[in-house]
Formats: C-alpha cells, structure tokens, sequence
C-alpha cells in the first residue's frame, strides 16, 4: 500500500501527529533556497540578499473557504497565493513556505493530504518549498501560511510611495472571484472559470518584480477589492487616486453571471476582493512591464481614491469585525 493510500483512511486521530507529518512531507522535492527541511526544530532557508521578506495569513473554515465548496487541495492552494501575493506586491520573489495546521480529530486525514498537495503544488508554481510548520488539535479546520519571500537587491516596493503625477496600473483579473463568490452564494456550481476565481486564484507572482524593476512607487495585492486596497496606498502615500472606469475590464463572464444574478458587474471589479490581482503606481514616463495595464492616476488631493473624479457611494471592499 503507498503512503497516500495509507493517508486517505482514516482520521488524523487514527493517524497521529507524527504519522501525518510523515504522511505530508515524505517523497517531496525541495527547491535549492531551501537548505534544510521539515524534519528538524526549524527549517534553514537561504537569504542570498541578507533580507527576508515575510507576510502571514490565517485561512478559517466557514470565513474564507467552505468545502462543500471548495476541495481540499484548492483550499491549499489558495492560502498559498494570496501569501504569495503579499511577498510579490513588495516586489520580492517566493521562496519558502510554513504552515500551521488546526484540525478536530475526526477530520479525514485524506482531507488534511489532499490540502497538502494543494500547499506543495502552488508553492512549487514559483519555485518555492513547504520547509517547515506546526499540526494541532482545534474545534474547526484553520490554515495558517508563513510566506518567505527575496528581494534579490532591489529595495521594497512599500505602499508609502506614490507621488502625484503616477499612473496607476494592475496586473491580473479584478471581479472574478467576487463573481464566483456570488455564484457560489446562489447555490450555482457554474460557469467553472469565475467560479475557480473564488476557489483557488492564480496570481502571477512574477508581475510584482517585474513592476519593481520597472521603477514602482508603490504597490499593494487586491484582496480586499481595488478601491480598498488603493486606499491603502492613498493613506500611506499622503495622496489621492483616481480609477478611470473606461479602463477597466470587464470580462463577458462577469456579465453574463451579473445578468443571471442580477448584478452590477463593475461593482464587482471595483470593491471585489480575493483576486490577488496586483495595483501599482509608476512615474507618468515608466514603460509599463508586460501584463500591466493602466487603470487611473495619482492626483495632488489628499483624498481618497475616487472612481472617474467622484466620491465611490457605497463599500469600497471587505473588512473583518464589519
């Protein structure tokens, strides 16, 4: 019998600490940045540049994913990217991964591997390795994901930078996930592209170094929504944004779901969170990388962001304890 035919019976109870440690991390392949694996007290990760980017997010059952529906390896991958997003939105690359895993002890442990295959595949996308983590007892399945990432000597690209006269621009697809979320809330399983968005997004990782060696400002990932997360920068930057709507795009796909849900479609592509899509500032003369496109501006007023020179009525995106 193979260890994952081994790992798919059964609890992890039934299986123990150990013998699902074993279960998740045997037979895999590490990247050369990783130096020193799971196994030991703690992981040895290579920090060429002398500095570690690293960012953190917590994945709670019933607050960011169902398993009716998402599957277990979806899951995994998602809390991968959106920390993988965070590392590449302050222009660094990904190297390393650490995962705390909370579970009650029926969980099936087959639940626990497939979510494992879902952290290795995405971690290897960028080249990146599971080093190291903690497994313990909880009353509901929580994912907690420690992201490393390296600079490789450029400085950060921080939120704080934006200088009026910048252009804004994005990388990646703005709104899809907000669909499938919706898609997913009426009870629909269909169409599979925007309801994938909400599952497991795929950001590319690459676009955040790409924008810092083309002379980024400033940059954030979008995983509040577009209006939010600029906001971010605004406040830090002491600046006002402005997103021009003629600019945006707005997939077919969205519309067809917003006319079958009966929804605004653009409102999804402006306060929509859980793309992990990318939102840069760059000097008005920057030739923008490939993939980036712009969207709005960087004005003189200390004011928020606006959408085509108006004040944004309604919620510009998501907030926990709202």
């Amino acid at each position: 019998m193979s260890t994952h035919q081994a790992s798919d019976s059964g609890t992890v109870a039934g299986m123990g600490e150990f013998g699902l440690i074993r279960a998740v991390t045997e037979n895999r392949r590490q990247p050369a940045p990783t130096l020193l694996g799971p196994g030991d007290d703690a992981a040895v990760v290579a920090a060429p540049d002398g500095r570690v980017v690293a960012t953190t997010d917590v994945l709670v059952q019933g607050v960011h994913f169902r398993l009716d529906w998402s599957t277990p390896d979806q899951v995994g991958r998602k809390a991968v990217a959106e920390n993988f997003a965070d590392v590449a939105a302050m222009g660094a690359v990904p190297t390393a991964v650490l995962v705390g895993l909370a579970c009650p002890p029926d969980t099936p442990a087959k639940v626990v591997r497939e979510l494992s295959d879902g952290l290795w595949a995405e971690a290897q996308r960028d080249g990146a390795g599971v080093v190291g983590g903690d497994m313990v007892r909880a009353d509901q399945l929580v994912v907690s994901i420690t992201a490393l990432g390296d600079l490789q000597g450029r400085a950060p690209v921080t939120r704080s930078g934006a200088r009026p006269g910048d252009i804004v621009a994005v990388s990646g697809r703005l709104g899809w996930a907000a669909a499938g979320l919706a898609t997913l809330g009426r009870g629909f399983r269909s169409p599979v592209a925007v309801v994938n968005a909400q599952r497991a997004p795929e950001p590319d990782y690459a676009a955040g170094p790409a924008a810092a060696i083309a002379g980024a400002t400033a940059m954030i990932d979008v995983s509040d929504g577009l209006l939010a997360d600029l906001g971010h920068i605004a406040e830090a930057s002491g600046v006002g944004i402005d997103v021009l709507t003629e600019h945006l795009e707005v997939d077919q796909k969205l519309v067809d779901v917003g006319t079958a849900l009966g929804a605004d479609p653009l409102t999804w592509v402006l306060t929509g969170g859980e793309d992990h899509a990318l939102v840069a500032t760059f000097p008005s003369f920057a030739d923008l990388p490939e993939g980036w496109r712009r969207i709005g501006s960087v004005t003189l007023a200390d004011s928020g962001v606006t959408v085509d020179g108006e004040q944004y009525h309604g919620e510009s995106g998501w907030e926990h304890w709202r």
